[in-house]
């Protein structure tokens, strides 16, 4: 039987929600073996004169217990 566990992240990016998700499982993948998923429980963007300025997540993912 697999074992997964589930670490909650943020993350962000200056570009978009998925560029976001996408650093967020790339800065797990730097200590964490197996990734299997990503859930985005929260969006969030900082706005400075009326623009986005930086795309937030707050994410839960999960991976393979060895």
């Amino acid at each position: 039987m697999s074992m997964l566990k589930v670490v909650e992240v943020l993350a962000e990016s200056d570009k978009s929600w998925e560029d976001a998700a996408q650093n967020a499982v790339s800065d797990a993948a730097k200590t964490l073996r197996g990734i299997k998923s990503i859930y985005i429980k929260n969006f969030e963007a900082s706005v400075d004169n009326n623009q986005i300025k930086t795309y937030r997540i707050n994410a839960k993912i999960s991976f393979m217990l060895d």
